[in-house]
C-alpha cells in the first residue's frame, strides 16, 4: 500500500468532526484576526484560510457562496469578503504562524496564527461610482 491521495492531518477524529473543527477555527480566526492552537492544527488550518481569503481578494458573487458554503456562517463570509480581503495588500502569504511555548496539561506544541498585514475591523469599503 502506498499513501497517494491522502492529504492533511487526522487529529484522531472523523471526517465530518474534522470538518468543523477546521470551519471553527477558522471562523475564529477571521472574526479576531489571531488565535492560538495547536501547532498541528494552526499549520492545517493555514491551508484552507489561505485558499478562503485568496477567492475573497477575487471578489464575485460565486466567490462569495464558495466562501458561505466552506464556513457555513454567513456573517463570518461576508466580513472576510468585505473588511479583510480589501485590506490584504500581497499576492499570497497572507497567514503567519509563531511558536507559542506548551501547552500545560499535555505539553502539546502550541502556536498563535494570525494574518501578517495589519487589519482594522472597523474599515469601511469604499462604494464604487456606477
Amino acid at each position: 500500500m502506498h499513501r497517494h491521495g491522502y492529504k492533511g492531518r487526522k487529529f484522531g477524529r472523523e471526517t465530518d468532526q474534522r470538518r468543523a473543527l477546521m470551519r471553527g477555527l477558522m471562523c475564529s480566526l477571521i472574526e479576531n484576526q489571531s488565535i492560538t492552537t495547536t501547532l498541528a492544527k494552526a499549520k492545517e488550518m493555514r491551508r484552507g484560510t489561505e485558499k478562503l481569503v485568496t477567492l475573497a481578494k477575487k471578489g464575485g458573487l460565486a466567490n462569495r457562496r464558495l466562501i458561505i458554503s466552506r464556513l457555513d456562517n454567513i456573517d463570518t463570509a461576508n466580513f472576510l469578503m468585505d473588511v479583510v480581503a480589501p485590506q490584504i495588500k500581497r499576492d499570497s502569504g497572507y497567514l503567519r504562524i509563531e511558536r507559542a511555548g506548551f501547552r500545560k496539561g499535555d505539553h502539546a506544541e502550541l502556536g498563535t496564527i494570525s494574518f501578517v498585514d495589519e487589519i482594522d475591523p472597523e474599515f469601511k469599503p469604499k462604494k464604487e461610482a456606477k
